[in-house]
């Protein structure tokens, strides 16, 4: 241990990445811990991957459904290898943001190498020992694979190995419909596979409004999705090697099939980091528990990213990374709010929300994208916008489902932010005729209703007598 260093960070993915370059860029002393490539989920396994394979099934859907807009529609050929081949070329293209060597030009210590605690103030990363002022844990989530008898026997896949794939499945059952298991289950569905999706919760995106699950159910089972919502994965027989595979529902539905994707949650990577070392916290599920300064039971070990468990998005882990190299290193006191991080589901239509979205008191404003002119001339008028507010008209929270969604969303964040009302969203003037739009609509027609009342008219109605004869030449 020649050198204490400033901040150690304990894996490499988006929180652990951001939080030791905005480190290093301030002349502290960085190592990051990390034993394979940086980049961490969002990069191989999950946000570019995925959004690559989804441009590729938009691709096809675009020829599948090209008669909508009066050309003939074709029946896409699709060559699943190249499609992940492009998925590869899309990783690589980012990967060097990532990489290793920016990461020691910037000025961080990589060590390829699992870390784990020793005692207050020092890290063991094979072998090798490590001291430190500060330590961020950022190793992040791996997914879930449940007890379901003869599951793991039958090898299914994951958001981790599915991108091992280079022929499509014919038959794929989607065990779970959260944010993965829709993207991937309506991605594989376009490019060519029969996917039936099951998800225990009474409908699919159990976490949103039940008009969000009602509207993309509707979408998948007009595409030919099976979506098999408030029923159960009680069995599985066979495997995909043997090319025998079966999974049974509700003990008597029989599904045979090729592949099994399992989307039903992640589990944080903490297992191994001899965290009782030094004294630090973990909750029944295994995150790291942390307070608003994202600092651990521990004062001088803080940590940020899906192993903290709160809003699990690649967003959230850079916002963690600033916060963490603010407070560790600076000893300021900037406090974590994860009541106003946006979110969004790559589906089709996407899905996107932000702050609160029911409770007491709350009030919604609801706009139907049939009625929306820029989603209508895109040849797919389907979706909504839906703002919240408090009892004071203050906008608190609001759900996108339409084409940009995800773009969308930002406004009404910032608006959020801002403290702003309905009629603050309502007066900005925006182009025609875009998907922005929707929400100030939204907004909008609850203003109407206010200002266009009858009991508004009998108010004003001698207003205006009066100011009548003024206006006379």
């Amino acid at each position: 241990m020649s050198k204490t260093y400033d901040l150690i960070v304990i894996g490499g993915g988006t929180a652990g990445l951001v939080a030791a370059h905005g480190a290093a860029g301030i002349g502290a002393k960085v190592a990051m811990v990390e034993p394979n490539h940086p980049g961490g989920d969002c990069l191989w396994t999950g946000c570019v991957p995925s959004k690559r394979l989804l441009s590729a099934a938009h691709a096809a859907h675009v020829m599948r459904t090209a008669s909508r807009h009066g050309i003939t529609s074709v029946e896409p050929t699709v060559d699943f290898a190249a499609v992940m081949n492009q998925v590869k070329h899309a990783q690589e293209h980012i990967a060097h943001h990532d990489s290793v060597e920016r990461l020691e030009k910037a000025g961080v210590d990589v060590i390829p190498a699992l870390g784990s605690f020793l005692k207050p103030g020092e890290i063991e990363a094979e072998g090798k020992k490590l001291a430190y002022r500060k330590a961020m844990i950022a190793t992040g989530a791996k997914p879930v694979v449940p007890g379901i008898p003869g599951l793991r026997e039958a090898g299914p896949l994951t958001s981790d190995s599915i991108w091992e794939l280079t022929e499509l499945p014919k038959r794929l059952v989607v065990i779970g419909a959260g944010a993965i298991g829709c993207e991937l289950g309506q991605a594989f569905s376009r490019l060519g596979s029969e996917v039936t999706i099951v998800e225990m919760a009474p409908r699919i995106l159990p976490f949103v409004g039940e008009n969000v699950g009602a509207l993309i159910t509707e979408r998948y089972r007009a595409e030919g999705i099976n979506v098999m919502a408030g029923a159960g994965v009680t069995g599985v027989e066979g495997s995909a090697a043997g090319g025998d595979l079966v999974v049974i529902v509700d003990n008597e539905t029989r599904i045979p099939c090729d592949q099994i994707l399992v989307a039903v949650g992640r589990r944080p990577n903490t297992a191994n980091l001899n965290l009782e070392a030094v004294d630090v916290e973990l909750d029944e599920r295994g995150h790291v528990v942390v307070d608003d300064l994202l600092q651990s039971s521990n004062p001088h070990i803080y940590a940020g990213g899906d192993v903290v468990g709160k809003v699990p998005f690649t967003h959230t882990a850079g916002y963690h990374a600033g916060i963490v190299v603010s407070n560790a290193l600076f000893k300021l006191r900037r406090k974590a709010d994860h009541d106003t991080i946006p979110w969004a589901i790559f589906c089709d239509p996407e899905v996107a929300s932000v702050g609160t979205i029911e409770g007491e008191g709350i009030s919604v404003a609801h706009f139907d994208y049939e009625q929306l002119d820029r989603q209508v001339t895109s040849g797919d008028p389907v979706g909504f916008a839906d703002l919240f507010t408090d009892k004071k008209g203050k906008l608190v929270g609001a759900t996108v489902v339409g084409e940009t969604a995800g773009e969308t969303i930002n406004e009404m964040t910032a608006r959020i932010h801002a403290g702003d009302k309905l009629r603050d969203i309502g007066q900005m003037v925006r182009p025609y005729p875009t998907y922005a739009e929707g929400p100030a609509k939204a907004a909008n027609e609850v203003l109407r209703e206010q200002y266009f009342s009858p009991r508004t008219k009998k108010l004003l109605g001698p207003v205006l007598k009066v100011l009548g004869r003024f206006d006379r030449p």
